[in-house]
């Protein structure tokens, strides 16, 4: 006959008494079933219920994103409201910005162009360069590795020159130049971001990324890299115009109402630069940002003309926070030079 477990209540100690051995056993491994059972279904919906309170845009802890030792998106609560409705990085076809967006953007640098003659501009921009940006997404195969270079004084003297030139990715800005600075810089450079008044010729291979601060510096971008839209036959930007990319305003706008709580004007071309980079990199190495010794924020390349000399509108001290509170969270690694 097939033994079937009792239930405790149904028991007394009388009849255990007198029940033989082998029964006993059986009855006491049914009483184990059962609790290891019950235990696992409270781990179960104890769990499910702790990861789905969190964003989806976070993988629950220790399930990584990249093939990185740490990587960026990796779980972490404290950075949760930071990377959770974060807009696309880039402008495309597929991908424009309301007109809310644009009475902020356009608020930034002195020009009142209506909300139509960007949008004109833009579908213009897109006839002539590339629709979307080739971006290499995250695997749990791949670590992307990202050099943010800025331009600080704080390099010379570093030689981190090979070490920057290792990473997959080495993001320059504005007019840092590598030539004749190797050592303390390094030769790599696989974006470069500008934008009109700090425009840079650059080889066949490297990106130029734009960061637009208004309609006209789209319309400068199409006549620099146009020979037709050149005016008077003037050499115009070197640059391969299969490898722009142009930064979303949107974006901008998060990361100064979100990562600076709107300090400032607007945030500054390096800051804006690293977070980019947080969403384009698993690991993320950050070199020349700061002051030095002195609280100069002097350029690398340039001799230091004004003692004392500060960020102007942008929120430097502020943004130095947000990337040492990085730094303890082991998001980045800040390189100091010092």
């Amino acid at each position: 006959m097939r033994r079937q477990c009792v239930p405790l209540a149904a028991t007394g100690t009388e009849l255990i008494s007198e029940r033989p051995a082998a029964e006993m056993l059986h009855r006491k491994l049914c009483v184990r079933l059962l609790l290891i059972y019950f235990t696992a279904v409270g781990i179960f919906m104890t769990s499910s219920w702790f990861f789905s309170s969190y964003p989806r845009s976070f993988p629950p802890q220790n399930a990584s994103l990249c093939a990185c030792d740490k990587c960026i998106m990796d779980f972490e609560p404290g950075l949760s409201g930071l990377f959770n409705k974060t807009p696309e990085l880039f402008l495309s076809t597929k991908n424009n910005i309301s007109e809310k967006i644009f009475n902020w953007w356009r608020r930034l640098q002195p020009e009142w162009r209506s909300f139509s003659a960007y949008q004109t501009t833009v579908k213009k921009v897109f006839q002539i360069f590339p629709p979307s940006p080739q971006l290499t997404e995250p695997s749990p195969d791949r670590c992307r590795t990202c050099a943010v270079v800025g331009n600080s004084g704080i390099l010379n003297g570093s030689h981190y020159g090979p070490l920057i030139d290792f990473h997959d990715i080495v993001i320059r800005m504005n007019r840092g130049p590598t030539k004749g600075y190797e050592r303390d810089v390094g030769t790599k450079t696989t974006h470069h971001v500008m934008y009109p008044h700090s425009s840079f010729n650059l080889d066949n291979i490297t990106r130029l990324v734009l960061f637009p601060y208004k309609t006209s510096d789209l319309e400068w971008l199409i006549k620099s890299l146009t020979p037709r839209e050149k005016p008077d036959n003037k050499p115009g930007l070197e640059a391969n115009k299969d490898l722009v990319m142009i930064l979303n305003p949107a974006f901008m706008r998060y990361v100064h109402h979100v990562w600076l709580k709107k300090k400032g004007m607007y945030p500054s071309t390096g800051f804006l630069t690293l977070i980019l980079s947080l969403h384009m990199c698993d690991e993320v190495d950050v070199f020349g940002f700061g002051a030095d010794r002195s609280g100069n924020w002097n350029h690398y390349f340039e001799p230091l003309a004004v003692e004392e000399l500060k960020t102007g509108n942008h929120p430097g001290n502020d943004e130095y926070k947000i990337i040492q509170r990085l730094q303890r969270l082991k998001k980045i690694r800040f390189l100091r030079g010092w």
